[in-house]
């Protein structure tokens, strides 16, 4: 098990959002050029008696059973397996996440004109593979589809309000660890290095496939925690006690430090993701949610 994250399946880059713009020309662009997820019929609720069938309740707004078993249907094809009951969550919570996007950019001022909506939705069909052909082959007629469009458009720009705070640059170390599964072998590795063999060598040893190279990471970075404020006051060529974490017993070496370093692409990316998660997280419980899919 890692202490370094690898990226995520973000909601935003679900397979059943690429899939939307895969066969048409290329993904539709937000201002900001990101590619856009994919919103279900935002739909208040009617004046008329009859209820519509809802899977969810965002602030009011309503995400319908259709919409839901038309996103699963699209999430089954992009995955190409039966669905699991994880997955059927997995889809109503980014529906639920992408509406929530949605509805902070309305709020926030932002809107798509029905001229841009236009110009957008010809650029899609091409005669490789015409827009009525796809549309129906992923469900979609051409009303419900333009709703897609602008909701996917509205949640892309707020998304990209959020993780535009991601440094380009900050604080970073590169660490070596020795990583152990008993309390015992990493007492006895202490000694030796208390003795005065050499981290580099034994890291080597312990490890020779990855030599225990952590590479270079921010604060923050790291799957656990809590070993920020200890590395992050540790200085170059220092070594750290036994640091017991629930994976194991760490013993990590400071290589090289820089108090303002470019970040890894890679490394923003999931920075960028950690900001959004932590944005998804506070808005949900500020808001009136209701799940009403059977359990």
């Amino acid at each position: 098990m890692s202490i370094i994250p690898t990226t995520k399946k973000a909601f935003l880059l679900l397979l059943v959002s690429v899939i939307l713009f895969s066969g048409c020309g290329g993904p539709a662009e937000t201002p900001q050029g990101t590619v856009t997820p994919v919103l279900p019929t935002r739909t208040p609720f009617p004046p008329s008696p009859t209820p519509i069938p809802t899977a969810a309740v965002v602030n009011g707004d309503i995400i319908t059973v259709a919409a839901y078993q038309e996103e699963l249907a699209r999430y089954k094809a992009a995955v190409n397996r039966d669905l699991t009951e994880e997955d059927q969550s997995i889809v109503i919570n980014n529906l639920i996440y992408l509406t929530l996007l949605a509805q902070a950019a309305t709020s926030e001022g932002f809107q798509i004109s029905e001229t841009d909506l236009d110009e957008r939705i010809a650029r899609l069909d091409t005669e490789d593979q015409p827009l009525t052909d796809w549309l129906a082959f992923y469900g979609f007629t051409a009303e419900t589809f333009r709703i897609h469009l602008k909701r996917s458009l509205e949640a892309a720009w707020m998304r990209d309000q959020i993780i535009a705070d991601a440094p380009l640059e900050t604080e970073q170390i590169h660490a070596q660890q020795m990583l152990f599964y008993n309390l015992a072998a990493a007492e006895e590795i202490l000694e030796d290095l208390n003795s005065g063999k050499d981290f580099s060598q034994l890291a080597k040893t312990h490890d020779p496939q990855t030599q225990g190279d952590l590479g270079w990471f921010p604060p923050g970075y790291l799957t656990i925690p809590e070993l920020d404020p200890i590395l992050f006051g540790l200085e170059v060529g220092e070594t750290s006690d036994i640091i017991e974490t629930e994976i194991g017993y760490h013993i990590i070496m400071i290589l090289e430090k820089e108090g303002n370093r470019p970040l890894d692409p890679a490394i923003r990316q999931i920075l960028q993701e950690q900001e959004l998660d932590n944005w998804l997280v506070r808005r949900w419980k500020l808001s009136t949610i209701q799940i009403t899919l059977p359990s």
